[in-house]
């Protein structure tokens, strides 16, 4: 698998490159710095002055960045894969997206900032926006991932299940964890008045038929070399999801886009975005 690690020095970003000794050995390792060179704000400042001061301002981060990418190198972890550097100029989530197109990256890693749902709605995020759009899968680091035992697995139905086990077919961990397939379902009251025995009933019958598909995914899981449970619950998928997380301790939520990519992933939103808002878990977003 290519996997690119976008850098910018902050503490996240470190977060991210140390993210990668939990990682299975990458079968090229692209470590990618972006130059966003600020332009004069001087609107009556010469042409000519203007260029010369950008042409300075990008010399110094050049070799700012340089120093950074270096760096980056020397804190890798034991057996990564081989080490390319990229360094380039202009808006950090249009670089990464394009470099990821075209190594045709199977990961993208990267760490988040945290600008907040306001915020990052009114002027974007790099994290959100290569979520968004980038390809591949995406692992997104709010803060640090301490280790890699326990994953949530969220699935909503069919079409997740088939491309988690896709995923997961590949061994992208260097160890395989333990993986909880969780799934949440939504109160299944009928529109006609029932007693409460009945609700409870069919609500019970919703939950076992959850648990039988997370069964049959576990089952096939295992022939991976995986180790599984299983846990269903009723309410609303992100509520639901955050809860398990932090019942369960989880290092890391795994979780699928539906396919969604680009203009329909931002007009319809998606569980993985809202994660990315509210949770303060690392994130890992399969295809």
């Amino acid at each position: 698998m290519q996997l690119l690690l976008a850098v910018d020095g902050s503490d996240n970003s470190y977060e991210a490159v140390r993210s990668l000794k939990y990682l299975a050995r990458a079968e090229a390792l692209h470590l990618l710095h972006v130059l966003d060179v600020p332009r004069p704000a001087y609107p009556f400042m010469m042409p000519e002055v203007a260029q010369e001061m950008y042409q300075t301002v990008e010399r110094n981060m050049r070799d700012d960045g340089a120093r950074l990418l270096d760096r980056i190198v020397s804190l890798l972890p034991l057996d990564t894969g081989p080490v390319t550097k990229h360094l380039v100029v202009g808006p950090p989530a249009d670089q990464i997206v394009a470099l990821a197109e075209q190594l045709n990256a199977g990961l993208i890693i990267l760490g988040s900032r945290g600008l907040g749902p306001i915020k990052e709605r009114l002027v974007g995020s790099v994290s959100h926006r290569v979520l968004t759009f980038g390809p591949g899968a995406k692992l997104i680091l709010p803060g640090p991932l301490k280790r890699l035992h326990h994953i949530l697995l969220p699935l909503q139905g069919s079409y997740d299940a088939e491309h988690a086990l896709s995923f997961l077919q590949q061994k992208p961990f260097r160890e395989p964890p333990t993986v909880t397939l969780f799934t949440v379902l939504p109160h299944t009251r009928p529109p006609w008045p029932v007693d409460a025995v009945s609700a409870e009933h069919m609500e019970s019958h919703s939950l076992n038929t959850g648990k039988n598909f997370l069964g049959e995914v576990a089952a096939k899981l295992r022939q991976y070399g995986y180790q599984t449970r299983v846990s269903a619950t009723l309410g609303t998928p992100v509520d639901g999801i955050l809860e398990e997380a932090k019942a369960l301790t989880a290092d890391l939520i795994l979780v699928g886009s539906r396919g969604h990519r680009g203009i329909t992933r931002m007009v319809l939103g998606s569980v993985s975005h809202a994660l990315l808002h509210q949770g303060t878990y690392p994130l890992m977003i399969f295809g």
